[in-house]
């Protein structure tokens, strides 16, 4: 058996709050040492979902890029949604999904301001849109403390 990242870390977790902590004389250190398992629990938490996660959030702002495009009447900006729209993640790897996800991130700010000085039922439907999106986004990265 391979134990992958996310099962080290949880076993190192446990050997921290429940072996070694309780053994540290000093407060302080049994805080940092529980503190340290917390770490690892959320940890491996991520490691299993990152690249999904990130994926999912690029192609998603991608396809509300195109879609919302339309609605949009400064060319610069439409120009950058258009091109935003047509790229692809040119990798798996977490820092490369990231810093896809950062600059598309940056995109849908710029968007969602514009959309929200625009008036009209359209542009209220849009920005419920994006809403909607950032309420996905975060529910996906919530991060779960153990029970117990």
């Amino acid at each position: 058996m391979k134990p992958e990242v996310d099962q080290i870390l949880m076993i190192t977790a446990g050997q921290i709050m429940l072996e070694l902590a309780p053994n540290l004389a000093a407060q302080y250190a049994q805080g940092v040492a529980q503190l340290s398992a917390l770490m690892a629990i959320l940890s491996a938490q991520e490691y299993d979902r990152a690249a999904e996660i990130r994926a999912s959030e690029n192609r998603e702002m991608r396809e509300a890029f195109a879609e919302l495009a339309t609605l949009v009447d400064d060319a610069a900006l439409k120009t950058r949604l258009g091109v935003a729209a047509a790229t692809t993640d040119p990798s798996l790897r977490v820092s490369a999904l990231n810093e896809a996800n950062y600059a598309l991130r940056d995109l849908l700010i710029a968007l969602h301001e514009h959309i929200e000085a625009l008036d009209g039922q359209a542009a209220r439907a849009a920005e419920t849109r994006l809403w909607s999106l950032l309420k996905t986004f975060a529910g996906r990265r919530r991060l779960y403390l153990p029970q117990g």
